[in-house]
């Protein structure tokens, strides 16, 4: 059908479903934005130090690592509406119960390491069912689009307009408030999945039961772990990318995320606020990549564009360990954002149209176990490796190698083959068609 006059970036919308879809998102996620300041100032609040905040700021990754395979597994065999309602809700109570103990000064850091645990459960729970659910709700030209714009949703409502109501309420009243915020949106966000309409799961649940029954509810859960691993290895195109972006945030991370703040003192004398600037830059660059993608068709070689954008994106890293300037690591904090964020855009979407139905959860998951697994490696190595090798060639280290393993994945792999025998092409005035969505090998 023709769309002329109607932006790539806004054609999701014109589905009344997704519109909702992407409303309880937002709402989640601005939920998640103000969470992130609050529990700041309320670890602050009880007398806690770094060692304390870094425990509480831990338990969400342990919790999601350890839930999201089986929240892969759940959202391959339950209507994904009921997972999000249910995981919605549950964090509804959840962070209502952190506001009552708040208000009445109850609140003690084991609290909040369990608070924040269950917290990341939920995510497990929550980002398997929501990736499986997109597919169903819009046409697969659609996809890309929609993958753009929580891409750009994420930073805007978790690292600017959640942070700020954070600010706000805190500043007005108290962490307890600002728990309060959280609360009103995630009960507005299960207010409006309500108005989801159930989704068929796309997936034969006979042959799945009758295994349960066989070997037990366990056995099956383990059967459907064991399928989805399977599928990876034997699937070249997803296989490689997910050893390259093991590795790839192994490099990055750690250099991004905690050596960055001695690179901003150390080389600029700058202090918070020209971290945090240094900080945004990388965030606005991801924004504005992630709008990009949604505004263009899918690239004809989408595989060996998203391996580039991540490998030679990484490149301006190098930069951030030889400068003495803050804007050339602001602009080269944007770029890696910018292209990070493009390549992660055109990831999702070819999870979404490429594996097929009945796996989509499991896949899902994976790729998130995987990425958070090597994520505290990296942190906890980075501090070490800086010490020992220095800040400029860690950085060239962090900048260089992703491109090299971008070569490697690309060619060994054959990824360049396998995106011309799996085209996702673009005919009539932009509207885009798959020759072959799903790889069936």
């Amino acid at each position: 059908m023709a769309l002329a006059g109607v932006p790539r970036v806004a054609r999701p919308f014109r589905t009344a479903q997704y519109r909702i879809l992407a409303a309880a998102l937002a709402l989640s996620l601005l939920g998640g934005g103000v969470w992130l300041v609050a529990l700041v100032w309320q670890v602050i609040g009880i007398g806690g130090g770094p060692a304390d905040l870094s425990l509480v700021a831990t338990a969400p990754a342990i919790g999601l690592v350890l839930a999201v395979l089986f929240g892969g597994v759940a959202a391959d065999r339950i209507p994904q509406k009921r997972i999000l309602v249910a995981v919605e809700g549950a964090k509804t109570v959840v962070v209502g119960v952190t506001a009552v103990l708040s208000s009445a000064g109850a609140l003690e850091l084991w609290h909040l390491v369990i608070i924040a645990f269950l917290l990341g459960v939920a995510d497990g729970f929550f980002y398997p069912a929501y990736s499986a659910i997109l597919p169903s709700i819009l046409p697969a030209e659609d996809l890309l689009a929609a993958n753009g714009f929580e891409g750009v949703l994420r930073p805007a409502l978790m690292q600017a307009a959640g942070p700020a109501a954070a600010s706000f309420a805190i500043a007005l009243a108290s962490p307890a408030a600002a728990f309060a915020v959280i609360t009103v949106s995630q009960v507005a966000a299960v207010a409006t999945l309500v108005f989801l309409h159930p989704q068929q799961v796309r997936r034969d649940l006979a042959s799945a039961s009758t295994a349960g029954a066989a070997g037990g509810a366990l056995r099956s859960v383990f059967a459907d772990l064991v399928g989805g691993f399977r599928y990876m290895l034997r699937t070249p195109w997803l296989l490689s990318t997910l050893l390259f972006a093991s590795i790839l945030v192994l490099l990055i991370m750690g250099p991004i995320e905690v050596l960055l703040p001695f690179a901003v003192r150390d080389q600029t004398g700058g202090g918070a606020a020209e971290f945090a600037l240094a900080l945004g830059a990388f965030g606005v660059g991801g924004a504005a990549g992630s709008l990009l993608v949604a505004s263009v068709p899918l690239p004809r070689r989408y595989l060996t564009v998203m391996i580039l954008l991540w490998g030679a994106g990484c490149l301006p890293l190098a930069i951030i360990g030889m400068t003495s300037s803050l804007w050339l690591m602001v602009v080269a904090l944007f770029v890696v954002g910018f292209a990070f964020s493009a390549a992660t855009v055109i990831w999702g979407t070819l999870l979404q149209r490429r594996v097929p139905p009945e796996l989509l959860g499991r896949v899902s998951s994976l790729d998130f176990f995987v990425s958070l697994a090597f994520m505290p490696i990296s942190m906890a190595l980075a501090g070490s490796v800086g010490q020992v090798l220095g800040l400029p060639l860690t950085y060239a280290i962090a900048g260089a190698v992703p491109v090299v393993l971008a070569v490697v994945a690309i060619v060994a792999a054959r990824l360049y083959r396998d995106e011309l025998r799996h085209p996702l092409r673009v005919v009539d005035e932009g509207t885009e068609t798959s020759v072959a969505d799903i790889d069936t090998h």
